[in-house]
């Protein structure tokens, strides 16, 4: 098996709600584990917040998240993104409705100076989300 890179994401008190969200955009199986599961916190509070959760799709993406222990310091959407890329237009398409949703679009998604379709926005969940549509270049001259 390869290597892969996938995102992890991290919330406070809402991996459960955003992990069932993404799966409503991307399908897929999603596992979600608690620290009770996993007895990896002795705070009561935490016992039923996420620990590890992990969405993968039929299309092969794997996207994974858990919720930030209180013990840990939690700053939302300030030092990532999650890039989504292909050639797949319909699919890509259908993604950006999903994630864009209730969200905040910082770009429409839109022909872009290198050719592609391209945008950019943060979701409902505050995650920041780059949109890529390969197309088909035709050379100029």
């Amino acid at each position: 098996m390869s290597t892969k890179l996938n995102p992890y994401l991290g919330f406070r008190d809402t991996a459960k709600q955003a992990m069932e969200f993404y799966q409503s955009v991307f399908g897929g199986e999603l596992t979600l584990s608690t620290f009770a599961d996993f007895h990896a916190s002795e705070d009561p509070a935490e016992q039923g917040k996420i620990m590890h959760g992990m969405l993968v799709t039929e299309s092969g993406l794997t996207l994974m998240g858990a919720d930030t222990p209180n013990s840990m310091s939690y700053t939302p959407g300030d030092n990532y993104s999650v890039s989504l890329s292909g050639e797949d237009e319909a699919e890509l398409r259908r993604f950006w409705e999903g994630l864009s949703a209730e969200g905040t679009i910082t770009m429409p998604l839109a022909r872009a100076p290198w050719g592609d379709f391209f945008g950019m926005c943060s979701d409902k969940f505050g995650v920041s989300w780059l949109v890529n549509i390969a197309t088909a270049q035709v050379p100029e001259g």
